[in-house]
């Protein structure tokens, strides 16, 4: 499973899609939404930024994963601070997205409390097939080139970015057998991500649709 991956649905990436273009045509700008996949690791380089209130710091779950995952995210903070919690949060989504493979559990609080929606659908399925066949990610994974953008009037962020994942492999669990890969391509990921604020948490926005573009051209250096 070093680099499998289930594609969003046909109407999760209908609906971001559209969504994604509202935002951008709103903010002046452009581009085009694609296709999907998810495998990865983590040590949490980023944090969560002020905006976010003491009482949702305390509220949020254990996203931490074990030491041979590490997660970069070599992200700039935006000045916008809605844009910079959001990104925070997609950082984190994809954070607890991580730490519910490694416990191996398609219900996970963590992730869940992160998404919900198409997001948090793509989750659960991404998680499924990491349980069934047996593995668990280890290695590093990173994360970079972020922009985000949001809509006049729309209390929602777009994020994307992209994704290096050639030294991210996938792990037999019961053998711990590491399933090694070259890099190529399809080593490299964009990811966008609709981003809005949680209606039960204060201060934290969760990931509401997400797409994935496989063979990302664009983030090949």
């Amino acid at each position: 499973m070093a680099r499998r991956a289930l594609p969003a649905t046909a109407s999760t990436l209908t609906a971001l899609t559209a969504i994604a273009t509202l935002t951008l045509t709103a903010c002046g700008g452009g581009g085009d939404a694609k296709s999907d996949d998810i495998k990865g690791a983590d040590t949490g380089t980023a944090t969560p930024t002020a905006s976010a209130s003491s009482a949702a710091d305390a509220q949020r779950p254990d996203i931490s994963v074990p030491k041979d995952l590490t997660l970069v995210f070599d992200f700039k903070k935006p000045s916008d601070s809605d844009e910079a919690t959001a990104l925070d949060d997609a950082s984190n989504f994809i954070r607890a997205l991580k730490h519910s493979i490694a416990a191996q559990d398609p219900k996970d609080a963590a992730y869940q409390f992160y998404s919900t929606a198409g997001a948090a659908k793509y989750a659960e399925s991404q998680i499924e097939a990491w349980v069934k066949g047996g593995w668990t990610p280890t290695g590093e994974d990173r994360y970079y080139d972020a922009v985000t953008s949001k809509a006049d009037g729309a209390k929602a962020v777009l994020v994307s970015f992209c994704r290096n994942q050639a030294k991210s492999y996938s792990k037999d669990i019961k053998t711990n057998q590491v399933n090694y890969t070259k890099e190529s391509l399809d080593s490299y990921l964009k990811y966008r991500i609709l981003m809005k604020p949680s209606a039960s948490s204060s201060g934290i926005w969760q990931a509401q649709q997400i797409e994935v573009e496989g063979k990302a051209k664009e983030c090949r250096p």
